[in-house]
């Protein structure tokens, strides 16, 4: 997933995104309500981690904006109000999951495991891919002939790209935002890349090429 991480505490911002980062996903980092909202605006996220207490205002407005339009990107608020009345009022606003600060890493990832389940790709259950793969969400395996396949973080963030959007095409760009945090650099066949090894891994007709426009997930399933 693309991640939004919105925290002011320096020390915990950067132990939450090399966390997040080391699961596999692609983090980017505001430390403001200004940052935050700018990058919402600049790119399309899986989730956001929002922390309420900025120096340039309430993270509880930036959820609010984005529910007043309609953006249903799941939010999970991180912060150091801990009165029920706090948790209430960030629940009504839009939020999927509340954590209270200080935040127990191997929770967050729980939380955020959880809170996926209900979004994109844990949508299907098991998705069976031309090739003979099979893509378990529940179990987040996939596996060639009942032996399970290991795959790179990058390779399950492109995997993962695939299977929520399957039987659409995935443009180079949509990949690519799921593989980069702004700031990385990203080189013009990265993405040939990835999809080569995944075709190594899963069958060289898991992915089907649409020539000029992206990839798609080739797949029987509905």
């Amino acid at each position: 997933m693309r991640v939004l991480l919105v925290e002011d505490d320096e020390m915990l911002g950067d132990a939450v995104k090399t966390y997040v980062h080391r699961q596999g996903h692609a983090v980017d980092w505001a430390l403001t309500r200004d940052d935050a909202e700018a990058s919402l605006d600049a790119a399309a996220y899986d989730l956001v981690l929002l922390d309420l207490r900025l120096p340039d205002g309430s993270g509880l407005d930036i959820l609010k904006g984005l529910r007043a339009r309609r953006d249903e990107v799941p939010v999970i608020i991180m912060t150091a109000h801990d009165q029920v009345s706090d948790r209430i009022a960030g629940l009504n606003a839009g939020a999927d999951d509340y954590l209270v600060k200080p935040v127990d890493l191997g929770e967050l990832q729980a939380r955020i495991h959880a809170v996926s389940r209900r979004y994109g790709t844990h949508k299907l259950p098991e998705l069976t891919v031309n090739g003979g793969a099979v893509y378990s969400s529940e179990r987040r395996i996939v596996s060639v002939d009942g032996a399970e396949i290991q795959l790179s973080s990058r390779e399950w963030a492109v995997l993962d790209r695939l299977i929520v959007r399957k039987r659409a095409i995935v443009s180079k760009a949509q990949i690519e935002e799921a593989l980069y945090a702004f700031g990385a650099e990203v080189e013009s066949n990265t993405v040939e890349v990835y999809v080569s090894r995944l075709r190594r891994k899963l069958g060289r007709d898991a992915i089907e090429t649409v020539r000029g426009v992206g990839y798609r997930i080739s797949s029987d399933a509905n």
